[in-house]
């Protein structure tokens, strides 16, 4: 007869779980995704007609798991796009990096309010088995709109702490794959890195996980592509789920 959950294997060893947001625990990458294309989109064609943003490739490779800011500078820079920087208070457009990161983070809060966004029923059941556990979870996500997105999804009370895009700009972290976010999360646990699991669908967050020195980096593809699952392991993670409730087994009773 099945029985309760209980933790996989991997877990065992380890004394605390930091997971990232978006992808991981709320389905709002794909709302990120969209938000870019339609930023990115006018940008590329007043250069002359660029293919457009590619909301799957594109978004893996370029901006997943970074800063808005410096997603947007990585992008542009692939496709050669030599925009001035600009400054903080550019207003949304296509003339500056700062531009358009504002134009994304515009698309991406009227998409939230027309739709608001669903959470990952695995991860909300190894949340609950952590916390039964008394496993301390943090949650990190370069975005500043992470903390308001777990409370409205209701997963807040599942978690101990939550390191966003506004304490990662109060702190000066760097963005990912700087492990400085992870880093920061099992501070505030009170676990060190060795001892935290690392939960992660971007390839940026995969590798700050391993250069953090993390004792477990859990990469997440809900591709089911061998593709994504190899670049997920080259950069860094020990296991590959197509869902953190993989994290878990039934127990015999």
């Amino acid at each position: 007869m099945t029985g309760v959950p209980s933790l996989a294997g991997c877990l065992h060893s380890i004394g605390a779980v930091v997971l990232d947001t978006d992808g991981v625990i709320t389905d709002s990458a794909r709302v990120h995704a969209a938000a870019w294309k339609d930023a990115f989109d006018p940008a590329l064609a007043a250069a002359g007609g660029q293919r457009p943003f590619d909301p799957v490739q594109d978004y893996l490779r370029h901006v997943d798991g970074r800063a808005r800011l410096d997603g947007a500078a990585a992008f542009l820079a692939a496709r050669g796009l030599d925009l001035p920087l600009g400054e903080e208070g550019d207003p949304p457009g296509t003339d500056t990096v700062h531009a358009v990161a504002a134009r994304k983070d515009e698309l991406f809060t009227a998409r939230l309010e027309a739709g608001g966004v669903t959470v990952w029923p695995g991860t909300v059941r190894l949340l609950r088995v952590l916390r039964q556990e008394r496993m301390p979870r943090a949650a990190v996500s370069a975005s500043r709109h992470a903390t308001a997105l777990l409370a409205a999804a209701g997963v807040l009370p599942l978690l101990d702490a939550v390191v966003d895009g506004n304490a990662a700009r109060r702190l000066r972290l760097p963005g990912k794959p700087d492990p400085a976010l992870f880093e920061e999360a099992a501070r505030r646990l009170g676990v060190p890195p060795r001892d935290t699991a690392v939960v992660e669908d971007a390839l940026a967050g995969v590798e700050a996980g391993r250069r953090g020195g993390f004792g477990l980096v859990v990469g997440v593809d809900r591709t089911a592509g061998r593709a994504a699952a190899a670049a997920l392991r080259r950069r860094g993670a020990d296991v590959v789920v197509a869902d953190p409730g993989e994290l878990l087994t039934a127990g015999e009773d």
